[in-house]
């Protein structure tokens, strides 16, 4: 048999998850963009608060997103094990640390709110905030527990499930929204405290909706039944969650600083980078959706016991997050300059947005190595060992070695992305390298996620 034909009987089962997962992220990004159109009419100080409040709010969901991530993994290898019984045990205690992990994040961000005067932001935005910045912290609770419920339909094979219920949370958003805003019909008119409001409710409502198929679909028996609840799961299921939530905090972190460095540039080579990552973000959600796909993927494989899928599914994820990125990088090439007319019609600004386009392309493929690897680890409980070497490449190496290529290396703010696709290429041969050692175990051998790392 070919070394190819395992590869490619995999790529599309990976590809049918990946693409739910994709739209559920999409899902997610809508409700911050329905935010930002519905308030441009008020004028600026309204979208300040959405863009400061929104800069805070991405650090908690990431930490949330990082700690519940590996929900999917425990179910899906539970799945792949035939341990049917073991899924709603699992569920049900990851409800309460979803829970549990949404109050604490609204927490944190409300404490995040008495630091703004400290951190010399215009007193017109602190003041028009506190309403608003009080709503979107209350939205990580139902976006915690909401989470969990997608994590488990991906990990069990009904990946659209999860999705309908993130884009039931867009189709709310939208009309509450701009009733709430202008006080349409029997609707108050809040104005930006509309937009709050609608977002909590619309995500509130999806999770009703989500809530409410577990407890009465017939198609949903197996996972509602009844399990007890552990504190020895729930801390299983958090000391595996935590360094991946800890490290995409940290991957927030080096981007919000790595803006700040680009600022050094000026407003120009802010507002490039801003036209350039909003390109880079639509061409890379198929490798995030792809990253997401093989962690459960593996999981499913090694709690079969099937242990020579393990590799073929992840090498035809590689295939398929590195082919994209190929033509994507290819695109970038020879139409940067026409993607960034798209946007902006200030010659300058699309400059810049060119430069960091033509240094991105490249910087894709070595994100795509890395994400993908880091999705295959996590698909065997490894998760320790990527966070800590994704977080070293992020702020040790991605952005000391970016300034320096930009600022004396004379490359300017291209070179800060420069620097982070370095810093990712050499994570990404790291990872690679650990997924064949950790897959390299011989036969006869305990399931992956339970061998010693």
């Amino acid at each position: 048999m070919s070394v190819w034909r395992p590869i490619r009987a995999e790529i599309a089962p990976v590809l049918s998850l990946s693409v739910p997962i994709v739209a559920g992220l999409s899902a997610s990004s809508l409700l911050g963009i329905t935010d930002s159109v519905m308030l441009a009419p008020l004028g600026p100080v309204p979208l300040a608060v959405v863009g400061l409040t929104g800069a805070a709010l991405v650090i908690f969901l990431a930490a949330i997103w990082g700690l519940l991530s590996a929900l999917s993994v425990r179910i899906g290898g539970a799945w792949g094990a035939g341990q049917g019984r073991r899924i709603p045990f699992i569920l049900r205690n990851g409800l309460l640390l979803g829970l549990f992990a949404g109050l604490a994040g609204a927490l944190g961000m409300g404490l995040v709110w008495f630091a703004l005067p400290f951190l010399g932001q215009p007193d017109e935005v602190v003041a028009a905030a506190p309403a608003y910045w009080f709503w979107m912290s209350a939205f990580l609770v139902p976006f915690a527990v909401l989470t969990v419920f997608k994590s488990a339909f991906e990990a069990v094979g009904r990946p659209w499930l999860g999705t309908g219920f993130a884009f039931l949370a867009v189709l709310i958003n939208v009309p509450l929204n701009y009733g709430l805003i202008w006080g349409i019909g029997p609707l108050p008119e809040l104005g930006l405290t509309g937009a709050g409001v609608a977002s909590f409710a619309a995500e509130a409502l999806a999770l009703a909706a989500a809530a409410a198929w577990w407890l009465r679909a017939r198609s949903a028996r197996r996972l509602r039944l009844r399990r007890p609840l552990s504190r020895a799961e729930i801390r299983a299921t958090a000391v595996e969650g935590a360094p991946l939530g800890l490290m995409y905090v940290a991957e927030t972190g080096a981007m919000a600083v790595a803006t700040m460095l680009l600022g050094t540039f000026g407003t120009v080579a802010l507002a490039g980078n801003q036209v350039a990552l909003a390109i880079d973000g639509l061409l890379y959600m198929l490798p995030l959706g792809v990253a997401g796909a093989v962690a459960i993927r593996v999981a499913q494989a090694d709690g079969a016991g099937a242990r020579d899928r393990i590799r073929p599914v992840a090498f035809a994820a590689l295939t398929i997050a590195l082919g994209w990125l190929l033509v994507t990088a290819l695109l970038l090439v020879l139409f940067a300059r026409r993607m960034a007319g798209w946007i902006t019609d200030d010659a300058a600004v699309a400059a810049v947005a060119t430069a960091i386009l033509l240094v991105i392309a490249p910087m894709l493929i070595a994100d795509a190595l890395q994400s993908t690897m880091l999705g295959a680890l996590r698909g065997l409980s490894d998760t320790a060992y990527p966070a800590a070497v994704s977080t070293i490449a992020y702020w040790l190496v991605a952005l000391p070695l970016g300034w320096l290529i930009a600022a004396p290396g004379g490359m300017g703010p291209a070179g800060i992305w420069a620097g982070f696709g370095l810093a990712l290429a050499g994570a990404g041969i790291l990872l690679f390298l650990r997924f064949l050692r950790r897959t390299a175990l011989s036969p006869g051998a305990e399931p992956l996620q339970h061998g010693a790392a």
